[in-house]
This record gives structure tokens, sequence and C-alpha cells, in this order.
């Protein structure tokens, strides 16, 4: 697909929301996307992922002092039509009396193309989701996966400076969804245009996100790139909210975190630490006379390729690790462990 403008640059500046009844869906805001990147909102339901998204869009107006940008200009009274932008919506909101090819084609229409200017956008459209078969069969007689790539491919047909989806995935079963998201990521990619993305779900955010703004109640807790946000969590909140992470209370004694199932080396401590952080795959088994940390087998769940395991070593919640070792584990083992200190961190 050729691009007929170039991508957009969008500034929020300010940017909060306060709905009629008092409502604040959204503490004041200010962000740079640069041209060509994609930026994922991550966050729980409520947290105004989406009420950003709208902002930019163009479906919600930002309150008193508030701006959003594109390359520069002022955007924020205009409407969404008005915005060059094209967006895709959870439900999709495709029209279900029209075609495929008239669903792609609808915007097109309304833009007052010619009827050839049409006909040969939407066969690239068409072409480029791989749904040329489904060009005359109606909306409700297709999956939800052929739906998306509807959505998509009207979206992408107008040659918007911008996509915006609005959790485009979330009704899609977990192995449809892991196909998708590597379809849309090949696709942003293939095309660099800008794409501002909202989901609560971690994996799509950590595929897809060249930066992640992680949100919780309305405001920014952190931005960043997808391993900075999960190997360096700025928060409590964003280090619960993405992936495991496991805690371990205790002190610093000569270079070494000191707890009561044991003493990991910790040459990077910071001196007051009284709280050691890490993810499950910096947790590794060990079956030596002496290990660094002791615990018992909480529980075993195997999953295939991995058993993961939950080990209580005396704190508020047990450890969560995961191990590939081909063996069985028993509910009350006694069990060794050891950290990899690169994977140790403090807030």
């Amino acid at each position: 697909m050729t691009q007929a403008t170039k991508p957009l640059a969008i500034r929020l500046r300010n940017c909060a929301k306060t709905f009629a009844d008092g409502t604040r869906a959204l503490q004041p805001l200010d962000l740079d996307i640069g041209a060509g990147e994609t930026v994922v909102f991550l966050g729980p339901s409520g947290c105004g992922k989406t009420t950003t998204l709208r902002i930019i869009a163009g479906l919600e107006r930002p309150d008193a002092g508030g701006s959003v940008l594109f390359d520069g200009e002022d955007v924020t009274a205009l409407p969404i039509e008005a915005r060059h932008v094209g967006m895709v919506f959870q439900s999709y909101a495709l029209f279900p009396n029209m075609s495929v090819a008239e669903n792609i084609g609808y915007g097109l229409r309304i833009r007052r193309l010619t009827r050839s200017e049409i006909a040969a956008r939407v066969g690239e459209m068409l072409a480029m989701m791989r749904i040329e078969a489904l060009a005359d069969r109606r909306v409700d007689q297709l999956s939800g996966g052929q739906r998306q790539r509807v959505a998509l491919a009207r979206a992408l047909a107008v040659r918007p400076r911008a996509l915006l989806l609005d959790e485009p995935l979330t009704a899609l079963d977990a192995k449809l969804r892991d196909s998708l998201r590597l379809e849309i990521d090949g696709l942003l990619r293939r095309l660099g245009i800008t794409a501002v993305y909202v989901t609560h779900d971690q994996a799509e955010a950590m595929a897809l996100g060249d930066r992640i703004v992680v949100m919780d109640h309305g405001r920014v807790a952190q931005v960043g790139r997808p391993r900075e946000i999960y190997q360096r969590p700025a928060t409590r909140f964003v280090a619960d909210f993405i992936g495991t992470m496991n805690r371990l209370s205790g002190r610093i004694e000569q270079g070494r975190f000191v707890t009561a199932a044991g003493a990991l080396a910790w040459p990077e401590a910071p001196a007051d630490a009284r709280e050691a952080l890490f993810r499950p795959e910096d947790v590794a088994i060990d079956d030596g006379a002496n290990p660094p940390l002791r615990g018992t087998v909480a529980a075993a769940f195997f999953l295939g390729d991995r058993t993961r395991l939950f080990v209580d070593v005396g704190g508020e919640r047990p450890l969560v690790i995961e191990t590939e070792a081909r063996r069985d584990f028993a509910r009350g083992q006694a069990i060794g462990l050891r950290v990899d200190s690169r994977g140790l961190m403090a807030l």
C-alpha cells in the first residue's frame, strides 16, 4: 500500500477529561508520539486509556486548557472526520447490511472518490488482508477473525495518517488473537504508519509497542520501551501489573540480601533496600547442598513445555518460578533456589 501522506506526529498537552457527572476519567497528560511510531496504551479497565484514544481521534474533547496537535497543528476542535485518522473499534462497527467490499469502500464513498478509484482501493485492501474471496459476503456471514480484517481494511482504505485501535482483538479466542497480533505487527511495520493501540493485554502491548504507556486510575504510571517497562518498572503498580513479580522481604548485609529463607548475592543493592523484586525467569532450582534460598513446593502446574511452581519461602505469598526440568514436583517437597543478581530490583 502506498501512503498518500506521511506518518503523523501527535502531541498531547495538558489533556484531562472530566465527564458531565463529575467523573475525572483522565488526569492532565502530556505525551509525544513520533511519526511512524506504534504506541500502546496499557492498563486495567477504567484507567483512562480508551478516553485518551478518543481524545486523539476527536470523539472526545479534552477539558479546557488541553490540546491535541498533529504535526504541530492544533486539531483540538476538529471532529474525527476532519483529522484523517483511521479507527478500529472493539466491536468493529461494521455495517451488517453491506458486503465486505461495500464496508471497505464506505469511507471512500463519503470522500467522493470515483467508482474506479474506489474499486482499485478496495481491491488493494482485500489483497492486503487476504480476504479477496470474501468480497461479496455479508458481514454477518463472517468469523470474528474475518471481521477484524475487514475493520482493518476499512480503516486503512482511506490512507489515514494515523491508525487508532481500541482493543481490536478482545472478542477473539486466544489462538486467533496470537495469529492476528502477528499479522497486525507485520502490517504496521510494512506501512510505517503512526499507530496508537489500546489494550489491557500485556502480551499484545509487549509484541506491538515501540513504546508502552502504562496507565493507572487516569494517570500515566510509566512510559518506556517494552523491555524497559518489564525489567525496570517505575512503580509498584507497574511491577505488579506487567507480568509476574516475586517479592522477598529482608535487609542488606555486606552485599547480600538476607531473608528468612536464606541470603542472595546483590552487590548493586541500595543500602536501604528492604524488599527484593525479581521475575520468575530469574529464579532457578538449586539442587546443591547449600542453596541460597530454601522453601517448599506449595503447588506445581505442568504446562507442557514447562512447569510453574509456587514455592513457600515464609513470605506473605509464595514465589513463582518456571522450570523446564523434566521431573515431577510434589506439594510439600523441599526445594533449593537461586536468583540471578542481574534480575534483582528495588522500588
